[in-house]
C-alpha cells in the first residue's frame, strides 16, 4: 500500500506486519489456530474480529469478500454458513463488503416475477439489511442466478431475472455507502472509488463480459481517479481460469481469458475477484493476482484435479501501507478455523494448459 499511514488503534502496526513474509501471514494464522493456539497479541493492540474467533492482523484497509450465497433454485432462505457469516462481519470491521454474486437462485424459467421479487427480498432482509445496520458499505457483482447475461438470437436468455435485478438494486443504489465514479449501467457494470481503492464491476454473468464493457473497462482504468489510487480491483461473477472440480468446462470461465487479464495487467490492477467456481484459491497468472472465492452458500466445490473435502468460505482481504501484496486470510465457515495455505493445492492447471500459481508458494 502507498501514500498513507497505517490507522492507530486498528490492528497491528507497520513494522509488527512487515516482520511476516507477505501472504505467509494467513497462512501462519491458520498453522497457529490449527494447533489450538491463537496469534499472540500485536504491540499495536489486539487484533481485530469476532467474539471467540482468532483474527487477522488488521491492515489499513480491510475488505471481506462473499459469493455463491444461494441455496435452491427458487429458495428465498439460506444456508446456516450463511446466516452466520452475514452476523460474524462486523466483527472484523472491514472498509468494505464485496459480494461475487450468486445472491439468489434465479436462472430457471417458470419462477416467474412474484417468485424473483419474494427472492430479492429475502436477500434484502437476510443479507443486505443485516450489513447496511452494521454501517457497513457493500460492492456486488451479478451472478448467473442473479442476472444472467447469456443471450440467444440476440435476447437475453432469462430476461425477467435482468429486469427484477435492475430493479431491486437501483432502488438502494443510493444507500449502500458506495462513492460511485460512473453507475450508467449499474448494477451490471460500474465503478467507484473509496478508501483510497478503485474498484471496476462488469458483466461476467455469463462467459462473455460484452465488448463495450472492455472497451468502457479500458477506459475507466486509464482514468485519473483508477491511476491515483493506491490499488485498483476488478469484480465479476466467472473468473477468467477454472479452478473448481466440474466448472472447467465451456460457459464456467470468460472467454478471451488471456486479452482481459492482459488488459488488467496493463493498468496495474492489483488482483481479479471472481466467485462461481465454489472453490477458494487465491492464485496468479503474469502478474495479476486471481482470488477465486469459495461458495459461502450451498454446492461448494474441491479444486480442479483434486478430491478433497470441499470447503464453505468467506475471505478477510488486509491490505498494509509498504506491503508488497494483501493478505488473504479464508476462513472454514463450518469449523470457523483460517484455511492454511498449505491446504491448497500449489498450482492448478486448466485443460488448456495455462497454470494458476497458488499465491505466497
Amino acid at each position: 500500500m502507498r501514500g498513507q499511514a497505517s490507522r492507530e488503534g486498528k490492528g497491528w502496526r507497520r513494522r509488527d506486519v512487515l516482520a511476516l513474509p507477505g501472504l505467509a501471514i494467513g497462512a501462519w494464522a491458520g498453522h497457529a489456530l490449527g494447533r489450538g493456539m491463537g496469534p499472540a497479541a500485536p504491540v499495536g493492540g489486539p487484533p481485530v474480529g469476532p467474539a471467540g474467533l482468532a483474527a487477522p492482523p488488521r491492515g489499513d484497509v480491510r475488505l471481506v469478500a462473499i459469493s455463491d450465497l444461494n441455496s435452491a433454485y427458487g429458495s428465498t432462505s439460506y444456508l446456516s454458513q450463511v446466516t452466520r457469516g452475514i452476523t460474524l462481519i462486523p466483527g472484523w470491521q472491514p472498509d468494505l463488503v464485496l459480494c461475487g454474486g450468486d445472491m439468489i437462485a434465479g436462472q430457471k424459467r417458470g419462477l416467474g416475477r412474484e417468485r424473483l421479487q419474494a427472492m430479492w427480498a429475502g436477500f434484502d432482509t437476510r443479507i443486505l439489511q443485516p450489513l447496511r445496520r452494521a454501517g457497513l458499505p457493500v460492492v456486488v457483482t451479478m451472478g448467473n442466478h442473479d442476472a444472467s447475461g447469456s443471450r440467444a438470437r440476440g435476447q437475453y436468455a432469462f430476461p425477467l431475472d435482468r429486469e427484477e435485478a435492475r430493479r431491486f438494486w437501483q432502488a438502494r443504489r443510493d444507500r449502500l455507502g458506495l462513492r460511485l465514479l460512473d453507475a450508467t449501467a449499474f448494477p451490471f457494470a460500474y465503478s467507484l472509488r473509496q478508501n483510497d481503492l478503485f474498484l471496476l464491476v462488469w458483466d461476467a454473468s455469463s462467459a462473455t463480459v460484452p465488448a463495450e464493457q472492455v472497451a468502457w473497462a479500458e477506459r475507466a482504468l486509464a482514468s485519473p481517479e483508477a491511476r491515483s489510487a493506491r490499488e485498483r480491483f476488478v469484480l465479476g461473477h466467472l473468473p477468467l481460469y477454472p479452478v473448481g472440480r466440474g466448472r472447467e468446462g465451456g460457459g464456467n470461465v470468460l472467454v478471451q481469458a488471456d486479452r482481459l487479464r492482459q488488459l488488467m495487467e496493463r493498468h496495474n490492477v492489483r488482483a481479479y475477484i471472481s466467485g462461481h467456481h465454489h472453490a477458494y484459491f487465491p492464485g496468479r497468472v503474469g502478474s495479476l493476482d486471481l482470488i477465486a472465492l469459495g461458495a459461502l452458500g450451498s454446492g461448494p466445490r474441491t479444486w480442479l484435479g483434486q478430491t478433497a473435502a470441499p470447503l464453505q468460505t468467506l475471505t478477510v482481504i488486509d491490505l498494509f501501507d509498504g506491503a508488497p501484496a494483501p493478505v488473504l486470510t479464508t476462513y472454514d465457515m463450518n469449523s470457523l478455523r483460517p484455511i492454511p495455505l498449505t491446504a491448497l493445492p500449489p498450482r492448478i492447471v486448466s485443460p488448456s494448459g495455462v497454470v494458476v500459481a497458488r499465491q505466497g508458494g
